[in-house]
């Protein structure tokens, strides 16, 4: 179990807040509306699509003039908080810990996903019957820096004895993993459980066999910017706490937001990311202060 966790509800998460905003605004956040963004949704259309129905219910419960932000990726949630145009921003593990790294932004409240954590799985006919027998061959895996995809079974590698730099060699081939493995290009794959579990149907699994599944992995988080006043920070909190199950009915009403259905709200600090850190290690990386694949 992840250190300094403290279960409080059930419910989902990716939350946010909708309502009407300007992509780019380059202006400071106004003192009366919280600004809110997400780093993996691009243009406002299609956060106001996923989060719309949300920022009715988050704006109800917390008595906050919430606007949703647009931003075109990671880095430029990270400047927005820096430059003060952005006040919350709902991200994932791996990106927390760098945008933290930068701006000092804090966590907020996070949403642990049920099931997330990190999958090696084969096929029956391939011969390995453990991480260990991957030494010297190559696995797949999906996208650069992803925490389920990439960070997730490099520590799995490492966890197993093996070294992914050296002891294995690992291809990131983002949505080509499954098709990787299938050609014969790599002996395993390591991606999120969830990604395995809807490539692979319930009656197939014995031909595509799981050798280790990684420990939950540290949850997605709201993270607010340094120097945001703390009753803001704490009023968002209460709603999570108090009222998830009212949010979650919400926020599941966007399209690409089921993977958060069966959701717990905990709560963290920064040491809970420390785990991340060393997935970051496993890969060779000690600088925390870029994204990896950019």
């Amino acid at each position: 179990m992840w250190p300094n966790k403290t279960l409080v509800g059930a419910g989902m998460a990716a939350l946010l807040i909708a309502g009407s905003s300007a992509c780019g605004n380059s202006e400071p956040a106004d003192s009366g509306t919280v600004r809110f963004a997400v780093t993996d949704l691009q243009g406002l259309e299609e956060l106001q699509r996923e989060f719309g129905a949300f920022t009715e219910v988050l704006a109800r419960e917390t008595g906050l003039d919430i606007e949703l932000f647009a931003v075109t990726n990671r880095t430029a949630a990270a400047a927005a908080l820096q430059s003060d145009r952005v006040d919350v921003v709902f991200t994932g593990p791996a990106e927390y810990v760098v945008i933290h790294e930068r701006t000092e932004a804090q966590p907020i409240v996070a949403i642990e996903r049920d099931g997330y954590r990190s999958c090696v799985y084969t096929t029956g006919s391939s011969g390995v019957a453990s991480l260990t027998d991957l030494r010297g061959q190559r696995i797949a895996m999906s996208d650069i820096g992803s925490t389920s995809g990439h960070l997730g079974p490099s520590q799995m590698l490492v966890d197993a004895g093996l070294q992914p730099r050296t002891d294995v060699e690992v291809l990131t081939v983002g949505d080509a993993v499954h098709a990787a493995l299938e050609r014969g290009d790599v002996a395993a794959v390591g991606v999120g459980c969830h990604d395995y579990e809807e490539y692979v149907a319930e009656d197939e699994r014995a031909a595509f066999p799981v050798l280790a599944e990684g420990p939950i992995l540290p949850p997605d988080l709201l993270m607010a910017r340094d120097g945001l006043d703390p009753e803001v920070s704490d009023k968002i909190r209460r709603a999570f706490l108090d009222d998830y199950d009212v949010l979650l009915a919400a926020i599941l009403e966007g399209k690409d937001n089921a993977k958060f259905a069966g959701s717990t709200v905990v709560e963290v600090t920064d040491a809970d990311y420390d785990t991340v850190r060393a997935m970051y290690r496993a890969i060779g990386v000690e600088d925390f202060t870029e994204f990896v694949g950019n």
